[in-house]
């Protein structure tokens, strides 16, 4: 059972965790925690799809990986730079839209998750509220917000090349 969710979701669960951390390791990391977790608790309801009940699991560890990486910052906070701006730059180098997903990935968090949950991954705007327990209206307004930014710090050519896309 456990292997047939790892060979499932791993891929997807790792994306999810890399969108949050921008660090390769760490969503390594987090993707594994989630799945030892799973494993060890089974506490799975039924109430939700195994994905979004695997993917809250992913971002709620993302969450706890960021905010315990903040009382470490002074500490690893060069090491961090170096590691981020390889990863930044292995994804410019296999993404054909290269500036579109540095702009993406400069974005806060609360803002990436709501535009990649919505065009990366299709899901509602609904699904995406159920998803990050917010109201819809605030996964609206973040989008909004989101592609304000986006066309802010994107060359106006990309930004015609997204808008027509």
């Amino acid at each position: 059972m456990i292997e047939e969710l790892i060979d499932t979701y791993s891929d997807y669960l790792y994306r999810i965790a890399f969108i949050y951390t921008k660090d390769e390791k760490v969503a390594e990391e987090v993707v594994q925690d989630v799945f030892w977790k799973y494993y060890q608790t089974q506490q799975y309801d039924g109430r939700a799809s195994m994905k979004t009940y695997l993917t809250k699991m992913t971002i709620n560890r993302s969450y706890d990986y960021l905010r315990s990486w903040k009382t470490r910052k002074n500490q690893f906070f060069e090491s961090f730079t170096q590691a981020q701006r390889a990863t930044e730059s292995m994804i410019l180098q296999r993404e054909e839209r290269g500036e579109i997903t540095a702009a993406v990935l400069k974005l806060p968090v609360k803002y990436r998750e709501v535009l990649l949950l919505y065009y990366y991954e299709d899901m509602q705007v609904k699904e995406i509220a159920q998803l990050l327990g917010i109201v819809e209206s605030t996964v609206k307004t973040r989008l909004q917000r989101a592609r304000t930014k986006l066309k802010e710090n994107l060359p106006q050519n990309e930004w015609e090349v997204l808008r027509d896309a």
